[in-house]
């Protein structure tokens, strides 16, 4: 089978990576990018190139691109995908991804899946990309009403070959809220806290704490911006929210209300230990 690749940044240079390490798939990739091209070749992450980005002879193009550039793509090369192809793409958001290829896919004889890697590092680019980022990953697919079983019980032995432990099921909207909350939310907070006042002065006294709330602060601010437009309905509640319950803690705080505060810590503790305990039985 021939596995196609658009796209070869932290993501899709992994998943390339990883189909050419883990399986005994062709693997042909393309990215703008004639530095990072060149890059791929030399460390043998593909067996070669789309002919300018051209998929026309892929059984499965995986496509790892910012959100509109996902869609432009599609939409560019809707008439070259092979008949009966499968087409994934990887990004963060689902909604404004998966609603404007539907029709495309449906009229031009190709299936389109969304699916978004629940796995990553701070850092961006093909430099970081790894064969074994998935390993033990979840991936969260976002298929339409009446998709095919037979392809997504196939899809997903392909990708747990790639490393991924787990396929879950998840609608658009469904996705896209849950992210918010997930993993946009922590990119926000991250983002803001770094920038305060007594930052530069974190030497001798940061712990763990510090580097676990500054960490995803190091972001692709590009990708973001449109991540989180893209998605701005579910995470502006996501940030609403969050200030609401920030400004209880701060009000109890600076009230010297002992009892409040007390209460409110014991219930993030045992909403803390709830979490845990779902991770054990997931």
């Amino acid at each position: 089978m021939k596995v196609g690749v658009v796209g070869l940044g932290l993501i899709g240079g992994s998943m390339a990576k990883a189909v050419k390490k883990k399986t005994e798939h062709e693997v042909i990739g393309w990215d703008i990018s004639e530095t990072i091209r060149y890059s791929a070749i030399l460390m043998e992450a593909v067996h070669g190139f789309m002919e300018e980005g051209n998929p026309k002879d892929c059984d499965i193009v995986l496509i790892a691109l910012y959100p509109q550039m996902t869609v432009d793509y599609i939409k560019e090369h809707a008439k070259d995908f092979k008949k009966g192809a499968v087409v994934v793409d990887c990004a963060g958001i689902k909604r404004a991804v998966c609603r404007q290829v539907q029709s495309v896919a449906e009229e031009n004889g190709f299936s389109f899946v969304g699916a978004h890697p629940m796995a990553g590092v701070e850092r961006s680019g093909f430099t970081y990309s790894t064969a074994d980022m998935f390993n033990g990953a979840t991936l969260i697919v976002t298929p339409y009403t009446g998709t095919d079983i037979g392809m997504m019980n196939a899809l997903s032995m392909f990708f747990k070959k790639l490393g991924f432990a787990k396929l879950k099921v998840a609608t658009d909207a469904e996705h896209d809220q849950m992210i918010a909350y997930t993993s946009q939310l922590a990119h926000v907070v991250s983002s803001a806290y770094v920038k305060g006042a007594l930052s530069s002065n974190f030497k001798d006294f940061s712990g763990g704490s510090f580097q676990d709330m500054t960490r995803v602060a190091r972001l692709n601010e590009n990708m973001w911006t449109e991540l989180f437009l893209a998605n701005g309905d579910n995470l502006a509640n996501e940030i609403d929210g969050l200030i609401e319950r920030m400004q209880a803690y701060s009000k109890a705080i600076r009230a010297e209300d002992a009892d409040t505060l007390r209460q409110l810590l014991k219930e993030g503790r045992e909403k803390c230990i709830a979490i845990d305990e779902d991770k054990e039985f997931d």
